[in-house]
C-alpha cells in the first residue's frame, strides 16, 4: 500500500530529489543553483514539497510579495501524476499564501497543457492574459490565469 502524502516546506536536502522532478518535468529545468538561491537569498519565495514515504514526489514554488502570489513552477514526478497529488499540493500552497495575507494569485501556463489548466480553474483561475512566445524552448505562448480570494 502506497504512503499517504504529507506537505511541508521545501529544504535543502531535497534539492537532489528537487532536481530529479525538475529534469522529468521540464525541457529546460531550472539548475540546483537556482533553487538553492530561491531558498537562500529570496525573502519572498516559498517552496513547499509533497513527500511520500521518504520521497519528495512533488513541489510547487509561488513567489509572496506584498497581498500578490506568483506560481514560479509546479511539478510532480511522472509516476506519481494522476492521483490528485498536484491538486492537494495546489490547495496546501494556496491555504499557505492566504494564511501569509494573499489577496490575489497569478501563474503562466503552457497554452497546450490543457491538464494543468484545467487543475488551476478547479481552484477559480481564470485566464487574464496571453504572453506571446513566453517559452524559451519552442516559443509557445502562455496563458495568464488569476485568482482572486
Amino acid at each position: 500500500m502506497e504512503s499517504a502524502v504529507t506537505f511541508r516546506r521545501m529544504e535543502m536536502e531535497d534539492l537532489d530529489q528537487i532536481m530529479i522532478i525538475e529534469h522529468e518535468s521540464f525541457t529546460i529545468p531550472w539548475s540546483k543553483e537556482a533553487f538553492y538561491n530561491e531558498l537562500t537569498k529570496n525573502n519572498h519565495a516559498l517552496y513547499i514539497v509533497a513527500v511520500v514515504g521518504e520521497q519528495v514526489v512533488g513541489y510547487c514554488g509561488v513567489w509572496l510579495v506584498l497581498d500578490e502570489a506568483h506560481v514560479t513552477n509546479i511539478a510532480i514526478l511522472p509516476q506519481y501524476r494522476g492521483k490528485k497529488i498536484g491538486e492537494s499540493l495546489m490547495g496546501t500552497v494556496i491555504e499557505t499564501v492566504k494564511e501569509r495575507g494573499a489577496r490575489t494569485m497569478t501563474l503562466e501556463v503552457r497554452a497546450s497543457n490543457v491538464i494543468a489548466q484545467s487543475l488551476y480553474r478547479k481552484f477559480g483561475f481564470q485566464t487574464g492574459g496571453l504572453r506571446k512566445g513566453y517559452y524559451s524552448d519552442n516559443h509557445e505562448d502562455a496563458l495568464v490565469m488569476w485568482v482572486n480570494f
